[in-house]
Formats: structure tokens, sequence, C-alpha cells
């Protein structure tokens, strides 16, 4: 697994902008009050698929080998990665089957379905259901898609903060969520070739810290999950997003699944857009470090926008 360069994120870019447009930069009264500084909101919720992996499914379908379409694509996924794939292989005329655990968002399930994907339920959590599916690729052929350690799919969805640096390109800070890390590894790559001094900082539940403790360490861990955020839900790290992240990532924040519901709130009041639990984790972490952010210039990548009914009414009773 070949780290991304920016060479290959301009390719990306290429490759995904028949299908996809940029989506807003938004500034915030509001936000910036809370934070103490200018802010910036990228609005990836704003995608066909209601978030940001939709790049990365793009970039990869687009150029799977004839053999590859023809034995047709497998993705465990809690919502996001499995809707991206299922968006790409509608788009290129691949079959697409995903497996969700349990309890998956019905949201992101539906929009799969209708999307032309195959879901399969399998097991607890995302863990749960990547093991099942990995099972599977290997027994029936399929081209297995995991979501963190795949290059096309870092390259992609770093387009995202390809089009901040683009339309801000002072900014200072960029604050990404982190679950299996694609995200935060495509932003890594982008700013370190373009503007070395931005500071990227990841942000995870503390309730399910395995990539966290991964970053510290320096090797893959294990640990709890714990947290409502599906996005951030993971009970292992990947290993190619890591290898990016050990090297490039300048901090990594934990909130508590509290601060990211405060969050969670707060932007979907403040921005009046739907934001799920992942994409509120970076305005969680910015009002945790509010001091650090004085006089900087703030991206916060808002990496998605999938909630169910039952998600709204718990964030809000």
């Amino acid at each position: 697994m070949q780290t991304p360069s920016l060479a290959d994120v301009l390719r990306a870019r290429i490759q995904i902008r028949p299908y996809l447009r940029p989506t807003p930069l938004y500034s915030y009264a509001a936000l910036r009050r809370l934070v103490g500084t200018e802010v910036w909101v990228k609005h990836e919720n704003h995608q066909p698929v209601g978030a940001f992996k939709v790049r990365g499914g793009v970039n990869l379908i687009s150029q799977l080998s004839a053999d590859e379409q023809r034995r047709g694509v497998i993705a465990a996924s809690t919502g996001n990665h499995g809707q991206s794939i299922a968006y790409a292989a509608q788009l290129f005329g691949v079959r697409a089957i995903i497996c969700v655990p349990e309890r998956a968002n019905p949201v992101k399930v539906d929009s799969m379905q209708d999307l032309g994907a195959e879901i399969i339920v399998h097991g607890r959590d995302y863990d749960d259901a990547r093991e099942y599916c990995e099972r599977l690729a290997a027994d029936e052929g399929y081209r297995y898609i995991h979501s963190g350690n795949e290059p096309l799919l870092i390259s992609g969805v770093a387009t995202a903060t390809l089009e901040i640096l683009e339309e801000q390109p002072d900014v200072d800070v960029i604050i990404v969520p982190i679950g299996g890390g694609s995200g935060a590894a495509g932003a890594c790559i982008v700013a370190d070739a373009i503007r070395p001094q931005i500071q990227v900082i990841g942000v995870q539940s503390e309730a399910a810290p395995a990539a966290y403790r991964s970053w510290q360490t320096r090797q893959l861990v294990v640990d709890r999950m714990g947290t409502y955020a599906e996005g951030l839900a993971t009970r292992t790290a990947f290993e190619l997003p890591q290898r990016i992240l050990w090297e490039h990532l300048d901090d990594f924040i934990l909130v508590s699944d509290d601060e990211i519901r405060q969050a969670q709130r707060t932007m979907i009041e403040k921005t009046r857009n739907l934001v799920e639990a992942a994409g509120a984790s970076p305005l969680a972490a910015a009002l945790k470090i509010t001091e650090r952010l004085t006089g900087k210039r703030v991206a916060m990548i808002c990496s998605g926008g999938n909630v169910s009914p039952e998600q709204l009414r718990e964030l809000f009773k």
C-alpha cells in the first residue's frame, strides 16, 4: 500500500470532477463567537450521499480493472463508506455488496439500498461486519474495498482539503474527524505538500479511542468501542492511514460523547444544516482547545450529515 502523494490527489480531482461538485466552505458568526477566532466549515454533508467518503468511492470504482468490475465489490460499513461505494458502483454499473452491523443507521442503510447495493447485516459493530465481509470476499472472489487501507480512497477524500486551501489558502489549522482515518490522512498529505506550517488536528471520541492510541504508541492497537457516533466507531486502527498520521498529523484530541452531542446540537442550530455526530466532532475539539486556537484561522471538516429521525429526537429531547 503506497502512500498517496499530492500528484495522486490532483489526479483524483480530475477523476471525480465529472461526478461531484466542490462543496461549500462557509463561515458562521455564531461559531466564530463560540470558538473565539475565525472559523470555516467545510460542508461535506452537502455531498450526494451526505458524506465526504463519496470522493474516495468515485475515485476508486472509476479505476477498477475489467476483471474487478466483473467480480463485483464488497465492503463493510456503518454507513458512509458503504454509501460511497454504492453510489460509485451505481455510476459505473458494478455490483456492490455492503456488510453492515445490526444497529447501523437506518438512513444510511436505506440510502445504500436505494443506490442498488445488496445489504448483508452481520454483527454488533463495524468490526464484526468487517471481519465477516473479509471472509466473504475471500470465499466468493469479490473485490474487497477496505474503508481505510486503499490509496485511491485516501487520495479521493483528500480533494476536500485541496478545495479548502484553494478557497482559504491562509488557513492555519484544519480539524478532521477520525474513525478509520482516511479523511485525516488525506488532509495531512495535502497540507504537508502545499503549506507544511498548517496544523492538522484529528479528533475522536474517547469512547472509541483505537486510532488515538495507535497514533500515540505508533503501533496498531485494538480498544473499546462505546460511542454513539458511528462515523468514529472503530475498535481497530487501520495501517495505511495510521502510517500517514504517524508521520504528518500534528495533534490528536479526544472528546467525550457528551461534548460531541453538544457540538452536534450547536452545529444544527447555528448552521441550519443536518450534521451527524462525527461531522460535529471538530467543533467539539475546537471548543476544547479554544486557547490554543486564538488568533488562528481554523477550518473544520463537517464529514457528514446522515442523521436518522430517531437520532434527532434523542439528541434534542
